[in-house]
């Protein structure tokens, strides 16, 4: 493909995916943190340093089904201790566009880096903001290839009421520069996923990101 993760993320934000062919593009981490797959339809991208050779042998190796190969919990492990990396879940990846003005939810920008939400997020983010509102907290920070990512965390006790989606939503009114929020959720998170789904999120793919030991 010839492009960086940063083009092909633009790309994909876009509507326009990287061809469904089979096969895997290996490209370069564009941050010393950041390392991972993403699984497009058909078609998957690793952003790592390691040798693209290495990557696509040891693809060819397992005996599954190629579509599924960079998903492999064997290929994932393999990249892991290759790499001296970690990894939490597989995640759905979901992209939206911005929206103007304000958002309707009414928000206070806090500085606690207490919350376990944010401190999670500053492992794998730079240029962290939080806002809080009554009963949830919306975090945003540049992620992977410098997208801008969101996160949520509902309260137990203001679940159901739709605040989930409307923190989901806020974050496309707050993300700078007219620019797409990105957001992954455990797969097996249904509540969060039909959060931002009917916050207007997009699926494009699926996403296991390698983390970098902590120090």
């Amino acid at each position: 493909m010839g492009r960086t993760l940063t083009e092909i993320l633009g790309a994909a934000a876009a509507g326009r995916f990287p061809p469904p062919d089979g096969g895997t593009t290996v490209v370069p981490q564009e941050h010393r943190r950041d390392a991972g797959v993403i699984a497009f339809t058909a078609h998957s991208v690793v952003f790592t340093d390691e040798d693209p050779e290495w990557v696509h042998a040891t693809l060819a190796a397992l005996d599954c089904d190629a579509l599924a190969a960079t998903m492999n919990p064997r290929f994932l492990a393999a990249l892991l201790d290759r790499t001296g990396r970690g990894t939490d879940t597989i995640d759905l990846l979901t992209v939206a566009g911005p929206l103007p003005g304000d958002p309707a939810l009414k928000l206070v920008e806090a500085t606690d880096a207490d919350h376990p939400r944010v401190r999670r997020a500053l492992r794998r983010r730079d240029g962290i903001r939080v806002w809080s509102a009554d009963g949830g907290v919306l975090v945003l920070g540049r992620g992977v290839a410098g997208r801008w990512e969101a996160a949520i965390e509902v309260d137990e006790g203001a679940r159901h009421h739709g605040l989930g989606r409307e923190l989901a939503r806020a974050a496309r009114h707050l993300v700078p520069g007219g620019q797409p929020v990105w957001s992954q959720q455990a797969t097996g998170n249904a509540r969060s996923i039909r959060a931002f789904q009917a916050a207007g999120y997009r699926p494009v793919g699926a996403e296991a990101l390698m983390l970098a030991p902590a120090g």
